[in-house]
């Protein structure tokens, strides 16, 4: 069968090896790849081979303009292919990472996606200082948070989803399938209480899916994550994902400066300490997943 006889879809669902396709007159088959392993993520455009009725065989994915995924030294997870917008979801209750905030925006610009953190649950106000002041760093790298409360407040997000895909990615109990249901009526995704014994939310999503939005634009709801290896930047790539560092990248004493103890480094003066910090640690990490593991 020739190209020109295999259908083109988007993938709006993946779980494990098991996809739905959306074929362009908007019919969703089920569609599973060719070999044992598979590097497809919800949001990729592919060809199909049509199986039947309701099943296709995927045959290529065709070029993506973005691939936002996680790698650490063992395995690597995708979270979301062909997005303009990543919603960073955080909420004044349960307490989030700042750490995975970072992790997740150095991916961002790694792929040139713009990212936005979303910090919803404001109607909860007397955690509100607390987080803002959390969130103060970012803002101050240049990063917009949309303030809101998913009950009665996510519209304020469809300007920013108009004729683009975004992907809410984030920790559990942040409330990322509450905004999908305010956002997407019938869309039913499943939320839960969080549990304040543990601090944590309880995972709901289990799978990506990607919704349309009345007005134009789509989004992914993607599964509650608690960590963000980046594992598969090289260290030129790292440093580059930083964009507090750029202006003064190339203008240390040593070419190969780790941005450490050398003397000589352009960072230390001009770099806050704890953002040296993350990149040393990132840095460490890659090179250790770059070493051969016996």
């Amino acid at each position: 069968m020739n190209k020109r006889s295999q259908p083109t879809a988007r993938i709006v669902s993946a779980h494990g090896r098991h996809y739905v396709a959306r074929l362009e007159d908007g019919r969703e088959l089920q569609a599973f790849p060719r070999g044992k392993k598979s590097d497809i993520a919800c949001g990729d455009r592919v060809l199909l081979d049509l199986q039947g009725d309701d099943q296709a065989r995927i045959v290529e994915v065709l070029p993506r303009t973005s691939l936002l995924y996680r790698k650490d030294i063992w395995k690597q997870k995708m979270v979301a292919a062909n997005v303009d917008l990543v919603a960073i979801v955080v909420a004044t209750e349960p307490s989030f990472s700042p750490e995975l905030i970072s992790r997740i925006l150095v991916a961002c610009e790694a792929q040139q996606v713009d990212a936005l953190i979303v910090l919803n649950k404001c109607d909860l106000v007397a955690a509100l200082p607390a987080a803002r002041s959390a969130l103060e760093p970012f803002r101050r790298l240049g990063y917009a948070v949309l303030e809101l409360s998913a009950l009665h407040g996510a519209d304020a997000l469809r300007p920013h989803l108009a004729g683009r895909t975004g992907v809410f990615t984030g920790q559990s109990g942040m409330g990322k399938s509450t905004l999908v249901n305010a956002l997407v009526p019938g869309a039913r995704a499943a939320t839960r209480e969080v549990s304040q014994a543990l601090d944590s939310g309880k995972h709901t999503t289990t799978h990506a899916r990607l919704y349309d939005v009345d007005g134009g634009g789509a989004l992914i709801d993607s599964p509650g994550l608690q960590e963000f290896g980046l594992a598969q930047l090289d260290v030129a790539d790292l440093e580059q994902a930083f964009p507090d560092f750029r202006a003064h990248l190339g203008k240390c004493r040593f070419r190969d400066c780790a941005h450490d103890s050398e003397p000589g480094c352009a960072l230390r003066d001009h770099v806050a300490p704890e953002r040296l910090a993350l990149y040393r640690l990132l840095r460490h990490e890659i090179t250790t997943a770059a070493t051969p593991q016996y």
